[in-house]
């Protein structure tokens, strides 16, 4: 998303340039993955623990 975004502008603003890297582009899409995850993980869990959706937890188990 982020490079149909900038790379029609990395003619203009010379530091767009880095949209033009595939690694530059994957290492962008992993942070960018981590971030979500981490923000968005905590109101997840709190929406699942709120319906009541879990699984339960045998008393024979490890």
């Amino acid at each position: 998303m982020f490079y149909h975004l900038f790379y029609p502008l990395s003619s203009e603003y010379s530091f767009l340039n880095v949209f033009k890297y595939i690694t530059f582009r994957s290492a962008y899409s992993g942070v960018t993955a981590l971030v979500l995850s981490l923000t968005l993980g905590n109101l997840m869990i709190r929406m699942l623990q709120k319906f009541q959706i879990g699984e339960t937890i045998r008393s024979d188990g490890p």
